[in-house]
This record gives structure tokens, sequence and C-alpha cells, in this order.
């Protein structure tokens, strides 16, 4: 892992929706430069129900993202469209970014978790993923490390896993529901979740 004062990609899972607030405030304390990724949550719910091409709905889900990002933002936390390490707690709107770009595939395999981990490969960053699990599960076993790279689990999107494994990211599924597990996490202190670490 780099050190606690480095840059760090956070994506705030959009079950986590209702604790957007508290979340903010242990970034805040952790002094750390956080680049906040959001997930999808209800907005691309909504997109699942509909009867759409794939292109269109990649590019509705991405637009759900970018409704959660201003959401955040609008506790007072600043929002970008660029892809670059941030000084501050920084949320990203990832629709321009990504529409320009355009670097994954359109399909459900591919989720805000997956976009979560390019970003943290574009600006070499490690990610912590928060969501509304312990970690990830394989076989209904809470897992402390991922090391093969094909095991699959409902708790990450299906690239997820294979794609940060190809790219040598360093990965953390934590809890964020538990504030200690946030702030210790914040700080790359051992902690209850999933850590996936292909350089390992």
């Amino acid at each position: 892992m780099n050190s606690p004062a480095s840059p760090l990609v956070v994506k705030v899972g959009g079950s986590l929706f209702d604790r957007v607030v508290p979340l903010l405030e242990i970034f805040r304390e952790a002094g750390r430069p956080v680049l906040i990724v959001p997930g999808g949550g209800k907005f691309a719910d909504l997109v699942r129900r509909l009867d759409v091409s794939e292109d269109a709905a990649h590019w509705m889900a991405i637009a759900g993202m970018e409704q959660f990002s201003w959401y955040i933002a609008s506790h007072g936390i600043p929002a970008t469209s660029a892809l670059a390490l941030p000084a501050e707690v920084t949320v990203l709107l990832p629709y321009c970014a990504l529409r320009e770009i355009d670097p994954l595939p359109h399909s459900w395999n591919v989720t805000s978790d997956t976009i979560a981990a390019w970003v943290a490969r574009e600006l070499s960053a490690d990610l912590l993923l928060l969501k509304s699990v312990d970690g990830i599960h394989h076989r209904r076993r809470l897992l402390s490390r991922v090391e093969d790279p094909s095991i699959t689990s409902d708790d990450v999107d299906p690239a997820f896993i294979r794609f940060v494994f190809d790219n040598n990211l360093v990965a953390r599924v934590v809890n964020g529901r538990h504030d200690d597990r946030v702030r210790r996490a914040l700080r790359d202190e051992a902690v209850v979740g999933t850590l996936v670490d292909p350089r390992f």
C-alpha cells in the first residue's frame, strides 16, 4: 500500500446513500487527499429495469453515478470531471471523463466497482471500495485476501477482480457502515475486509 498521506481513490457504494454525511466527516478528519467515485445505487437500479440497449444502459448508469456525485457535492465537497489526483476530498463527475475516453466494455459486468478501479489505475493510486458488505465472500466465506484472479463473488461486479489483477492495482473492500473500519482503512491499517493485491 502507499503511505497514509498519499491520495486514495474511494468508491462510495450507492447502498451507502444514507451514510454520505458521516463518511464525508471521516474523510475530512483523515486529512488524506481522497477522490470519491460514486456508485450508481438507486439511479442505476432504475436503468436495470428498463428495456434499453447495452450502450444506452452503460451511459444511463454512468449518468446515474453522476447524479450521486452531485448529491455528495451538495454537502460542501468540490466536484471535478478531471482525472487528476486531488489535493483534498473531492468527488469525481464520471460521465464526461468516461464519455471522452470510453475505456470499458458496455456491459452490466462492468459497474462502478470496475469504473473506480479504472480511475485508480489512471491515477496510479490505491483503491478503497466502501460497500454495505464486510468484504468479498467466496462460497459464503469472507476472504481476508484475494489471491486468485478467477474468483467470482456477488459482492463486486464480475469484471472487478480480474481488472485489479490485470492492472496490478491494490484494492481493499470494506464495510462503509462501520466508522472505525473506514478510519482504519484510510490510515492503511489492518481492518476487517478483503484485500486484493496481485503484487504479493
